[in-house]
C-alpha cells in the first residue's frame, strides 16, 4: 500500500506564490551626439563585463523588393575585414579581449554587436566604429558567404517550418516589402559585391544608428568613450523610409505547399494585427498568453495535452516597425489536420466569445511578469529590452511599468483584444505537407491554392 502525501511529509501540491519582487533597474542615460547617433547606457555592474550593440533603422525590408536579403549579406560580411584588418586579424583581437561578435540583419535594423570584458571598453568601442565605418567588403569572404547563403536556400526549401512561414507572409502582406522573407537561389547567385558597399554607405550612418551599451562601467566615463571614437564620424542622412499599410484580406483563404513525402504538415493560421506603438500592445500579450503564448495556455492544454496532436503549438503577436501580425503554428501529423485546425479555431472563437477566468487572468499575468523579470535579469536581456524601446520609439518608462500594464488588465480588456485581433473570419490558413495526404482536409475549410516549394502555384 502506497504511502499518502500527509505520511511521506512532502506536499500534495505546489506552495503559493511569494510577492513579487521590484525590478532593480540600473541607472539609464540617454544621449544624442553632434553627429546624430543615438546612445542608451546602462550600468550594470554584478560582474565585469559589458556588452554593446550599434543598431542601424534598416534591415532587409528596405530592400525585400528589389534584392532580398541584401542587409542580411552586408551585415554577415562586414564582419570579415576592415581597412586595418583582415579577418584573422578581427578573431585574435577578440579572443585576446575574451570577447565575442555578431553581426546581423532582421526586417527593420542591422546590428554590430560585440560582448567582452569591461577592462577591454576603448578596445571594444573601437572595434564596433571600425566595422561601422571600415569594412572592406574582400570579395573572396562576399563569394563564401554567397555561396553558404545559397546552400542554406536550398536546405530551407526542404523545410515545412520555412515554408510555411514563407507562405504565410506571401498571402498576409501580398505586395508590402513585408512579405519577402528570403530570396531565391538564383537572386542571391546574381548579386554582386557592389550591391552590398551600396547598402552599407547608404545605411550604416550615424543619423541611422543607435549604440546601446549595458554592463560594468561609470556612465559619464562611457560616454566620453564614446564621443571620442564616433565624434567624428561623418554625418550623413540616411534615406527615409517607410512601408505602406495592407488592408486585411476579406474570408478565410487556404494555401498549400506541396512537400512530397512530408510525414507530418506544418499548419500556419493568423491575421494582421498590431505593432507595439499601438495602445492595444499590453491586452493583446496578454491574451495571447492565456490563448496560446505560454505553456499553460488554452490551445496546448487543447491539442498537445488532451489530443496529442502536437508537441509544442504556439501562438504570437509578431510587432514590426510599421505592421504588426498574429500568427498561430504548429507541427501536426497528417491525419490530423483538419482536427487540429478545428480546434485551433474553436479556441480562438471561445477566447472571441466569453471572458477569461480570474485563474487564467491572473495565471497569465504571473507567468507574463515572471519572464519578463528574468529577461531583464542579464546584460544581453536587458540590452534588447532597451533597444525595442528605443528603435520602437516607446515610451521612456515602457520597461519600468510592463509588469503594472499586465497586472491591472481585465478579464474585458481581454475579451475586447480577441475579438479586434483574433480575426477568426478572416484569417489566412497555410498548411505544408504532402498533398495527397492533407489537401482534403486542408479544403474543408476553403478553396485551396496549391504551391511548390519554390512558390509557383500547382495545377
Amino acid at each position: 500500500m502506497s504511502a499518502t502525501p500527509s505520511q511521506t511529509g512532502f506536499p500534495s501540491s505546489a506552495p503559493p506564490l511569494g510577492p513579487e519582487r521590484a525590478v532593480a533597474w540600473p541607472s539609464r542615460t540617454v544621449r544624442t551626439l553632434a553627429n546624430g547617433m543615438q546612445v542608451v547606457l546602462a550600468e550594470q555592474r554584478t560582474f565585469p563585463k559589458i556588452a554593446v550593440e550599434l543598431f542601424f533603422r534598416s534591415g532587409n525590408s528596405r530592400v525585400a523588393l528589389s534584392t532580398p536579403d541584401i542587409a542580411e549579406l552586408t551585415a554577415r560580411v562586414v564582419r570579415t575585414g576592415t581597412l586595418s584588418r583582415k579577418s584573422r586579424q578581427i578573431e585574435e583581437d577578440l579572443r585576446r579581449m575574451g570577447a565575442s561578435l555578431a553581426t546581423s540583419a532582421g526586417a527593420d535594423s542591422s546590428a554590430i554587436a560585440i560582448s567582452g570584458l569591461s577592462e577591454f571598453a576603448p578596445q571594444i568601442l573601437e572595434m564596433v566604429a571600425d566595422l561601422a565605418q571600415r569594412a572592406s567588403f574582400p570579395p573572396e569572404e562576399f563569394e563564401r558567404e554567397r555561396r553558404q547563403r545559397v546552400e542554406e536556400l536550398k536546405i530551407e526549401r526542404t523545410t515545412p517550418g520555412f515554408l510555411a512561414r514563407e507562405r504565410f507572409r506571401r498571402i498576409l502582406f501580398r505586395e508590402s516589402p513585408y512579405a519577402v522573407i528570403a530570396p531565391t537561389e538564383a537572386q542571391v547567385e546574381s548579386y554582386a559585391v557592389e550591391e552590398l558597399v551600396a547598402f552599407y554607405r547608404e545605411n550604416y550612418v550615424p543619423s541611422n544608428a543607435l549604440l546601446v551599451a549595458v554592463g560594468d562601467f561609470a556612465s559619464a566615463e562611457m560616454l566620453q568613450l564614446i564621443e571620442k571614437t564616433f565624434g567624428d564620424w561623418k554625418t550623413v542622412t540616411a534615406h527615409p523610409f517607410s512601408v505602406p499599410s495592407v488592408p486585411p484580406g476579406r474570408g478565410r483563404s487556404v494555401d498549400l505547399v506541396h512537400l512530397p513525402g512530408a510525414v507530418q504538415a506544418e499548419v500556419f493560421v493568423g491575421n494582421l494585427a498590431l505593432n507595439r506603438q499601438s495602445p492595444d500592445w499590453h491586452r493583446a500579450v496578454l491574451t495571447n498568453a492565456i490563448y496560446g503564448g505560454a505553456f499553460n495556455s488554452r490551445l496546448i492544454a487543447n491539442i498537445r495535452e488532451q489530443k496529442g496532436y502536437t508537441y509544442s503549438p504556439r501562438s504570437a503577436f509578431h510587432a514590426l516597425r510599421h505592421a504588426g501580425y498574429f500568427s498561430v503554428h504548429a507541427a501536426v501529423r497528417n491525419e490530423v489536420v483538419a482536427a487540429s485546425l478545428t480546434e485551433i479555431f474553436y479556441e480562438i472563437d471561445r477566447m472571441r466569445s466569453l471572458p477569461v477566468t480570474e485563474n487564467e487572468l491572473k495565471d497569465a499575468a504571473n507567468y507574463l511578469s515572471g519572464a519578463f523579470s528574468l529577461g531583464v535579469g542579464t546584460q544581453d536581456g536587458l540590452l534588447g529590452q532597451l533597444s525595442t524601446v528605443y528603435l520602437d520609439n516607446l515610451p521612456e518608462d515602457y520597461l519600468e511599468t510592463f509588469r503594472e500594464k499586465i497586472r491591472v488588465l481585465t478579464a474585458q480588456d481581454v475579451l475586447l483584444c480577441a475579438r479586434r485581433y483574433f480575426d477568426s473570419p478572416n484569417m489566412r490558413i497555410v498548411v505544408v505537407g504532402d498533398r495527397a495526404q492533407i489537401e482534403s482536409q486542408a479544403a474543408l475549410f476553403g478553396e485551396v491554392r496549391v504551391h511548390d516549394a519554390q512558390g509557383a502555384q500547382l495545377a
